[in-house]
């Protein structure tokens, strides 16, 4: 028997290679370290399975405080600020979206509190049709109040911010252009347009490789030579570590106005209306950013999750905000230059738009972002949630409407937690954020 286990043994080593420790081994003791042993017996061997167990509220930084000491990284949004269970149930554009795909693209399953009152486990095998609705559609079908992700071996990465004068953009633009024609996908960049500390903008060109260790240096270098350089920060780091470059500068409490659009790709055409943006910019809170889609997230088919726009692209997301939350003048002021980048790019814009940003009274524009999944979606929410007791920030294409959404033509009112001051991105201090709260 001894023999027979020692072949298993074996054969789940080749398996996973890498994966599996015994007695002896220091991550052996690790994870026996919590074995009940209600009759006294340890296993033979231990299978590192590579997943976690999210409850809700957990946001991307306590997650990643639990995976960056062991060389572990889960699929995350930019900022790790930001709650993962809405940021994955919606989608979940991030850093490692080129060869880890989408956050959804990640989930294993999740625990749901549907509206009957009944706890289920939705996942591949149960429940598939609300685990298919919820990776796309987001909490429209009932509670989450879990969910086991996929990890990946990520030791570091290689990222930071470079940061150019706004009076070179469009060669640092054009250069970016260039560059992302032969990019491998294991390097995203995502580019910021913001007022810096002197109350003049400028442009982020922020990178994160995350291949092969000694191979980064040589994949951003051209980035490094795209004007004049007035800052660089990046470094091997953690991947947890890469993304405290936007956490340090998350504003609490300020009103915060969100638009959002698709472009094929950034050309010509859309570098004037990203520099026309900043020109025409009437406070220091106004800014656009973007995230790219590609690699991984582009190859899984649009029918195999609700979110279903899965061809290569560029998000852009307008933000503006300002201080104070009861001042309607300012309000209006920064609505109009929201509404009116918009406008700008929609002669070059995709239909649709990211569901995790739009407004939610944008029914019609969540119908083209869904797709041919749309009478899907429709189909699970009436099946689960008839009655429409559950009305998540995500817009679904329904009749129902909870009465409280902004009016049509107006930008999404973002959370006042999730505030991103664009002078703060160059100048204010890191704050620290709560303990971890996730179960690997």
């Amino acid at each position: 028997m001894t023999e027979l286990i020692e072949r298993m043994l074996r054969r789940l080593d080749g398996q996973l290679p890498g994966r599996v420790s015994r007695p002896g081994d220091n991550r052996y003791s690790a994870a026996t370290a919590l074995w009940a042993k209600p009759i006294g017996r340890m296993p033979r061997a231990v299978a590192h399975c590579r997943t976690a167990r999210i409850s809700g509220g957990a946001r991307a930084s306590d997650v990643l405080t639990v995976t960056d000491p062991r060389g572990l990284a889960a699929v995350t949004g930019s900022c790790g600020a930001v709650g993962m269970a809405g940021l994955t149930l919606g989608g979940g554009y991030g850093p490692l979206i080129g060869r880890f795909g989408l956050a959804l693209d990640n989930v294993i399953a999740a625990d749901v509190i549907l509206a009957d009152g009944r706890i289920v486990t939705a996942e591949h095998d149960r429940e598939e049709e609300l685990f298919w609705a919820l990776r796309g559609g987001g909490g429209n079908f009932g509670v989450v109040t879990a969910m086991r992700i996929r990890l990946h071996d990520l030791p570091n990465v290689l990222s930071g911010m470079l940061i150019y004068p706004f009076s070179e953009a469009k060669s640092v633009l054009e250069g970016c252009i260039d560059i992302a024609a032969s990019m491998p996908e294991d390097l995203t960049v995502q580019l910021g347009f913001v007022v810096g500390p002197d109350n003049a903008p400028v442009i982020l060109v922020v990178p994160t490789w995350c291949g092969p260790p000694g191979q980064g240096d040589a994949q951003v270098a051209p980035l490094l030579k795209l004007g004049t350089m007035l800052d660089n920060t990046v470094d091997a780091v953690r991947y947890g570590a890469s993304l405290a470059t936007f956490d340090a500068y998350i504003v609490n409490g300020q009103r915060t106005l969100m638009e959002t659009c698709w472009l094929p790709a950034l050309d010509g055409r859309s570098i004037d209306v990203f520099i026309e943006a900043m020109e025409t910019a009437i406070s220091p809170g106004c800014a656009v950013f973007t995230h790219e889609f590609r690699g991984a997230a582009s190859r899984v088919a649009p029918e195999a999750t609700a979110f279903s726009f899965r061809r290569r692209h560029l998000l852009v997301e307008i933000l503006a905000t300002f201080v104070d939350r009861s001042d309607k003048f300012e309000e209006q002021r920064h609505q109009r230059w929201v509404q009116a980048t918009l406008a700008a790019f929609n002669a070059m814009a995709l239909p649709g738009g990211y569901p995790n940003m739009l407004a939610s009274s944008a029914v019609e524009r969540a119908t083209t972002s869904f797709g041919r999944n749309a009478e899907r979606l429709i189909r699970a929410k009436r099946h689960y949630d008839p009655d429409n007791v559950f009305r998540s920030a995500i817009p679904l294409p329904v009749g129902r409407s909870d009465g409280r959404a902004p009016a049509s033509g107006q930008a999404t009112a973002a959370p006042p937690s999730s505030a991103m001051n664009s002078r703060r991105l160059i100048r204010s201090p890191r704050r620290r954020g709560r303990e971890a709260t996730t179960d690997l």
